[in-house]
């Protein structure tokens, strides 16, 4: 005979449900965090810092290369790898060759501190007398080549205006005073002048007005 089951003297327990608001909401496990791909993420900055450097703002870019500011956002802080399409419209957007977004920056940090009177004499193979060169700087990464001296004419340099060469030249005086001719132009030049302009055409000191004669030369071409 089965024995009778006596039923319990308890009510039958269930669980109480705890408001929502009163639940503290649960910490992501470590591993639901996604990993953000370092490519990506140096990519992310390059692009961050250029803009910076060109003054555009982020919506200006967003809208000049045709993205969202949110996926622009995500593309400069690494949570998203813009396709090459997307890459190249950033570059015109603003103005840079796609390359400049895959340079290492580690590799593009030189600096040479030169202290006052330190600087390397430079012989100058064919350079006239009288012209007197002293390298202030030199850097050895990156696609832009440098030159800056200072530059000293002495009291028997000689007028020379058919220095040519490729790149670019910035010229600032210190002291003296000279007509300098750029090929056609003629223009007299004193302490704080300065000239800007493509080294390929003719160029130099025409008549030296007031020794002693002395000014910055920096001269800037792109590597082979």
């Amino acid at each position: 005979m089965a024995r009778r089951q006596t039923p319990s003297p308890l009510p039958t327990a269930s669980r109480a449900r705890v408001p929502a608001r009163l639940v503290k909401p649960k910490s992501p496990a470590a591993s639901d965090t996604p990993k953000r791909s370092q490519i990506a993420v140096q990519l992310g900055k390059q692009i961050h810092s250029l803009r910076l450097a060109s003054g555009v703002s982020a919506a200006a870019l967003a809208k000049g290369s045709g993205l969202s500011r949110s996926m622009l956002s995500r593309i400069e802080h690494g949570l998203a790898s813009p396709s090459m399409e997307a890459l190249e419209r950033i570059s015109g957007a603003l103005d840079v060759p796609m390359s400049r977004f895959f340079v290492d920056q580690i590799r593009r940090t030189d600096c040479s501190f030169v202290p006052a009177g330190t600087g390397l004499r430079v012989e100058r193979e064919g350079v006239i007398r009288g012209y007197g060169y002293e390298l202030i700087g030199h850097l050895l990464s990156g696609n832009l080549f440098v030159e800056p001296y200072k530059v000293d004419l002495n009291a028997d340099a000689e007028p020379y205006t058919t220095f040519q060469h490729p790149g670019t030249k910035f010229l600032y005086f210190l002291s003296g005073k000279l007509r300098y001719r750029y090929g056609s132009r003629l223009m007299t030049i004193g302490p704080g002048d300065s000239l800007l302009f493509d080294a390929t055409a003719l160029h130099g000191a025409e008549t030296i007005l007031e020794h002693p004669v002395s000014y910055l030369s920096i001269v800037f071409t792109l590597r082979e």
